[in-house]
C-alpha cells in the first residue's frame, strides 16, 4: 500500500468492533501459560498475582520454571504465608529485584492473616496490599475477579501508544496511555481483553518492526496509518548510569566453606547473602582501608580482573580478594555474629544469593581452581 494511501485511511476510534478483532484473535493465537485460563474462564488470584509479581521487569521464559517451583513448593497463598523469608528468597534467587520477593512474602501473610487466604476481589481493595501496585491490582482484578479495570504494562503501553498514534514521549505520556486504555475496556471478558492486549505488544505490536500485517488491529491503527508505528512510543532521554565501587571478601575455608553476610533487611538486595563487601560508593577506595571492615583478619589476595553488574539505576564495579582460611580462624569480635555464618561451596545453589554475589564468587573460585 502506498503512504498516500496509508494517510487516506479512516482513523475511525478504537470502538467495540475493534476490541471484538482483538478478542476473536486472542481466542485464536493466545499464548498457551502456566498461570492462564482457558479464553472466557477466571483464573486463580493466587496464580496471577504470583505470575504478575514475577514478570516485573522480567521475561516470560525467565519466569515459568520459577513460577512453577513456587506453586510446587507453596501451591496457595497459605502455604506461602507459612514459609521462612530466607527459603522465598533462595527460590527468588535469579530473578532479580528482591525486594519484590520480600513483598511477595509479607502479601501472602496479610492474606492469609487478614483475609481468610482470599485475595480482595476489587482495584481499589487489591493496590492496599504490600508490593501490588495500580498495574498488578487492575490485572488481578480484571483477569481473576472480571472487574472492568485497565492494567497497563509495557506491551500495552507500546499498544495503546500506536493506536492512538500518541506523540508524547514516556514516561510523561502514562496518564494519557492509562485513560485511553480505560475507553477500550470490555464490559465482558475484560480479563480476556488484558490478556489479548499483553499477548499483541509481546507477539506483533513489537518494539522493533512491529508486524503490522499481522495485527487484527492495523485497520484501526492511526501510527501504522501514518507509517510511524516503529517510532512509537517516544521516550524521553535516559541519563547515562553512574558507577558504583566496591571491594569484595571472599573467604574460602580449608574445609570448602565461604562466609557469607546478611545483608540488612532495608535497601537494595534487603535480607539476602554476600560475601563480606565495603559499601557501595562513587569512589575507589584502597584496599588498605576495605579491609579493616572485614569480619576475617587473615591475608587477601587480590583476584585479577573485576566484576561489574548493571543495576536499574547504577552500574557496580567490584574489586574482589580471595583467603583461604584455616577451619579454626575466628571472626573479628565486633563481626555480627548472627549476620555472619559459613556456607558449604556445595549448598550455594539453595542459598539467598543475589546474582552478582554468584558472579563474585564464581570469579575467586575459578582463580583458585586455577
Amino acid at each position: 500500500m502506498s503512504t498516500v494511501a496509508q494517510k487516506q485511511l479512516p482513523l475511525r476510534p478504537a470502538g467495540p468492533a475493534t476490541v471484538q478483532r482483538l478478542l476473536d484473535w486472542y481466542d485464536a493465537e493466545r499464548r498457551d501459560l502456566p498461570w492462564r485460563k482457558p479464553p472466557g474462564k477466571r483464573a486463580d488470584a493466587y496464580r496471577v498475582w504470583l505470575s504478575e509479581i514475577m514478570l516485573q521487569q522480567t521475561t516470560v521464559k525467565a519466569v515459568i520454571p520459577y513460577y512453577l517451583d513456587f506453586l510446587k513448593r507453596w501451591p496457595s497463598v497459605k502455604k506461602l504465608a507459612q514459609a521462612d523469608l530466607d527459603e522465598v528468597l533462595a527460590a527468588w534467587a535469579g530473578l532479580g529485584y528482591y525486594t519484590r520477593a520480600r513483598n511477595l512474602h509479607k502479601c501472602a501473610q496479610v492474606v492469609a492473616e487478614e483475609h481468610k487466604g482470599r485475595f480482595p476481589r476489587t482495584e481499589k481493595e487489591l493496590i492496599k496490599l504490600p508490593g501490588i501496585g495500580p498495574y498488578t491490582a487492575a490485572a488481578i482484578a480484571a483477569i481473576a475477579f472480571g472487574e472492568k479495570s485497565a492494567p497497563v504494562d509495557g506491551n500495552i503501553e507500546r499498544v495503546v501508544s500506536r493506536l492512538f498514534a500518541l506523540q508524547l514521549p514516556l514516561p510523561a505520556a502514562k496518564p494519557e496511555i492509562k485513560r485511553y486504555a480505560e475507553t477500550m475496556v470490555p464490559g465482558d471478558r475484560p480479563g480476556d481483553f488484558a490478556q489479548a492486549m499483553m499477548d499483541l505488544g509481546a507477539t506483533v505490536c513489537t518494539p522493533k518492526r512491529p508486524s503490522c500485517l499481522t495485527c487484527p488491529l492495523q485497520g484501526d491503527c492511526h501510527a501504522s496509518a501514518k507509517g510511524i508505528a516503529g517510532e512509537l512510543p517516544r521516550r524521553a532521554a535516559k541519563a547515562e548510569r553512574p558507577t558504583r565501587y566496591t571491594h569484595a571478601f571472599v573467604g574460602l575455608r580449608e574445609d570448602g566453606h565461604i562466609l557469607l553476610r546478611r545483608r540488612p533487611n532495608a535497601g537494595l538486595l534487603g535480607g539476602m547473602r554476600e560475601v563480606p563487601s565495603t559499601d557501595w560508593i562513587a569512589q575507589r577506595i584502597s584496599t588498605k582501608k576495605a579491609v579493616k571492615g572485614v569480619p576475617l583478619s587473615v591475608e587477601w589476595w587480590l583476584v585479577p580482573g573485576v566484576v561489574t553488574h548493571t543495576f536499574t539505576h547504577f552500574r557496580l564495579e567490584l574489586q574482589v580478594h580471595l583467603a583461604i582460611v584455616a577451619t579454626d580462624t575466628p571472626l573479628n569480635l565486633w563481626a555480627d555474629p548472627e549476620r555472619c555464618s559459613w556456607v558449604s561451596r556445595h549448598e550455594l545453589d539453595g542459598a539467598a544469593l543475589p546474582s552478582v554475589m554468584r558472579k563474585v564468587i564464581g570469579h575467586a573460585l575459578k582463580a583458585q581452581d586455577g
